[in-house]
Order: C-alpha cells, then structure tokens, then sequence
C-alpha cells in the first residue's frame, strides 16, 4: 500500500492564519512511528504538469498560477497569498492523488496525506483550494486508459463546489457531496447528488445519511475507482464545520466507506480535506484514525492479510 506525502513543502504564512499547516507534517509523523508501512510505501509525489492540470483546470488559470499573475483579489478568495511554495505544494498534493489512483488499482487503497483540495474551479481558486486534485487526477487516470468511470465521495463538511462545477456535464466522474447546508460555499454548485444537513447535527443522523447517499452514488456511478474526502471537520469541535459529529461518529463514518467500497469492489483513493479544530491534535487524531484503519486493512507490512482479518470480525 502506498502512502503519499508532501508536509515538507510549507506555505510561509502568519502564525494567526486559521489554516492548519502543522496537521500534514504531524499526521505524517504518525504514519512513520506507527510501524505499518515497508519503508518504500511512504512516497514523495512529483509534480502534477501542466498537461495533468490543465485536463481540470483552464490554461490561462495554471499560466496564471505558476507566473504570479493572480490578482489580489483572486489571492484573497483562495486565503493563501502567492508563493513559489504555494505552487509547487498544491502541483505536489495533485500530484500525490493521481499517483495514488494508480496505486489504488494495484492494492485497493491508497492515501494522500493532503489533498481534498474540493473548492478549486477550472478557472480559479477559493477556499485553501488552488488546483481541484480529485478532478485532476480522475482525469490522469482515465487518460491512461485504466479506469473509465470514477466516483469522488466527499466527505468534507463544505460542499465540493469546484468538483460539481467543473464535472457538471462529465457524466465519467460522479460526485457525491455530504454537508452543512448553510456552511460555506453560501452559492451551492449542483453535484451528482447532494445531502445537505442542517446545523449540529449529529452522529446517528449524519451516518444515516450517509448510508443511503453512499448505496445510491455507487450504485448510480457505475465507477471502477473512487476518490474518498475525508474531511475531518464535522467534528463537534471544529471551528469551521457547525456539525456534532464525534470522533467516535467520523470513525464509522471511515468503516461504512470502506465497506461499501469493498463491497462494490471499488479499488479506492483516501484524501485528508479539511479539518480546523480548535486543537490541532484533534483534528490530527481525526485524521489518524482514518488513515490507520486503512493501513491496517491494506498495508502489506500488517500481521494478518485482509482475508484474514475479515474472517476475524
């Protein structure tokens, strides 16, 4: 199982700014200490090129990007201001999610300890968002001829606004979006199916939810690969989210995505989204626990097989 990393590629921002840039570095140190991956399965991705970019994105947009001709206006809806680090992380974090695709296909799952990147458009960024990597890598891997329909299964507590937009008349990627219905983006895009839920809600509720969204984008997508987004931040805790789901609740939330995609037998991509908890452990422990259930369940370095750890529940 392969796990990609990209936490040494730092943005250079203000120890007052809400994004959470220690949570990649952190929850990478996790995965290193916690002994279940083969020394060769923790990857620093390449780049994503323009050629990979621009399957999402416009060509004037990814010139645009990488030549710091954004205006300050377009740097202020994206919340990072440009920098030679901003570019090269979020080419980086694209990067990881489309050589993660492949290396789904091989192992059944496999994780980038960034990305989610959900808020990006083709023609511009919002939201911590410069480059859509889920878009960017379905269309890397369907441009490679070894998948044809992907499924993206976004789990983040904001809507995939950018996804929606930029997949609304591609019916090869189905989006599934679960969020806060008033939370941000206020203009909501149209995904393939969306569920929106109301404030503080909490966990019996969302994970109801979420089943039966889960059975109808499989069932609907007809997908051979999906893209999951993990976001940590409907926990009851967040500073962003406005839900009440524990960490006990986003737990479950993993297995019952997990299982559907081994039931549907969908080789599947794990990508972190967001996550803004008042203690950035919180948000790291979340995340954590998402990425060990799938390193125990895959990785090649663990005990018992996945057969057999099936027969054992």
């Amino acid at each position: 199982m392969k796990v990609f990393y990209t936490d040494q590629y730092v943005l250079p921002l203000p120890p007052t700014h809400t994004f959470p840039m220690a949570k990649y570095r952190l929850l990478r140190q996790a995965v290193d200490d916690s002994g279940l991956l083969a020394d060769d399965e923790l990857v620093t991705p390449p780049s994503a090129s323009d050629e990979e970019l621009e399957r999402a994105h416009a060509r004037d947009y990814v010139e645009r990007v990488s030549q710091n001709r954004l205006t300050d206006a377009e740097q202020l809806k994206v919340g990072f201001p440009w920098s030679e680090h901003l570019v090269e992380r979020s080419r980086r974090s694209s990067g990881a999610t489309i050589w993660a695709t492949h290396a789904a296909l091989e192992d059944g799952c496999s994780i980038n300890l960034a990305g989610g990147t959900h808020h990006a458009f083709r023609d511009r960024g919002e939201g911590y968002c410069l480059f859509n990597d889920s878009v960017v890598a379905a269309r890397a891997i369907q441009a490679s001829g070894r998948v044809r329909r992907v499924v993206v299964l976004d789990c983040d507590v904001h809507q995939g606004n950018g996804t929606a937009s930029i997949c609304e008349f591609d019916p090869t990627i189905y989006t599934f979006s679960i969020h806060g219905a008033k939370n941000y983006p206020l203009k909501k895009e149209r995904s393939d199916l969306d569920i929106e839920l109301p404030d503080r809600t909490e966990d019996q509720a969302y994970l109801d939810a979420l089943e039966r969204g889960l059975r109808h984008a499989i069932e609907s997508s007809r997908a051979e690969l999906a893209i999951y987004l993990a976001g940590a931040d409907p926990y009851v805790d967040d500073r962003l989210g406005r839900m009440a789901v524990s960490m006990a609740g986003l737990a479950e939330r993993d297995r019952m995505v997990f299982d559907a995609c081994h039931r549907a037998g969908l080789p599947f991509v794990i990508t972190m989204a967001g996550g803004y908890a008042r203690r950035v452990e919180d948000t790291v422990a979340i995340h954590w626990q998402t990425v060990r259930r799938a390193l125990r369940q895959y990785a090649r370095g663990s005990r018992l097989s996945q057969e057999s750890r099936e027969k054992s529940r």
